[in-house]
């Protein structure tokens, strides 16, 4: 990689990614294009909005009704806005049963959200196989779409709060592509044989 090159590819299961290093620090990374039309994020849900989109549809589940809106980053996320995201849900068995729903024929990532300002938003999120997680950035990106389509917030640089930390998110629409920026730092290092 070089430790003085300011950008680097990975490959990722939902496509390559290029990271770039920011003067402060931090780190942007171009997340791509959404992929907004139910039937691809995979969703059975009813499409209800523009492109064959789901924004906010009603769907019964663990007992209760949501308002769930559909986004994929190349992997699935049902987003649902709450008031108050330590109240409003039972994270624990609200967050298994709408990724194992019948209308997300691929299991989904499911984020709770609620909205604390016209640019911040604050996330829980139960991802698919995985359960509770400090951070999801495909994640991130999808509620931002979401809050965005649903009238929530403007389509301006927004930051999200997640339990590990802050990422802020801007949906460009010159090239219909989501960056995300966030902070980085030295987690570990090691070695790999590789064949």
């Amino acid at each position: 990689l070089g430790e003085d090159s300011k950008s680097y590819r990975v490959n990722t299961l939902a496509g390559p990614i290029i990271p770039v290093m920011n003067d402060d620090g931090g780190i942007t990374v171009d997340m791509g294009e959404p992929i907004l039309e139910g039937p691809k994020v995979p969703t059975t849900l009813e499409p209800n909005f523009d492109g064959d989109s789901v924004v906010e549809q009603t769907l019964e589940c663990n007992g209760k009704t949501w308002k769930v809106s559909c986004v994929s980053m190349g992997n699935p996320h049902a987003v649902i806005f709450v008031d108050d995201l330590e109240n409003d849900i039972d994270f624990a068995s609200d967050g298994p049963a709408l990724e194992a729903a019948p209308a997300f024929p691929a299991k989904i990532n499911v984020e709770f959200v609620q909205v604390m300002a016209d640019d911040h938003l604050k996330m829980k999120v139960w991802e698919r196989g995985a359960g509770p997680t400090l951070a999801c950035g495909t994640g991130a990106c999808a509620l931002t779409i979401a809050a965005i389509r649903a009238g929530k917030i403007p389509r301006v640089k927004t930051r999200v709060s997640l339990p590990g930390g802050d990422l802020f998110i801007e949906w460009k629409e010159e090239d219909n592509k989501v960056y995300m920026t966030g902070p980085a730092t030295y987690a570990f290092e090691g070695e790999a044989k590789l064949p």
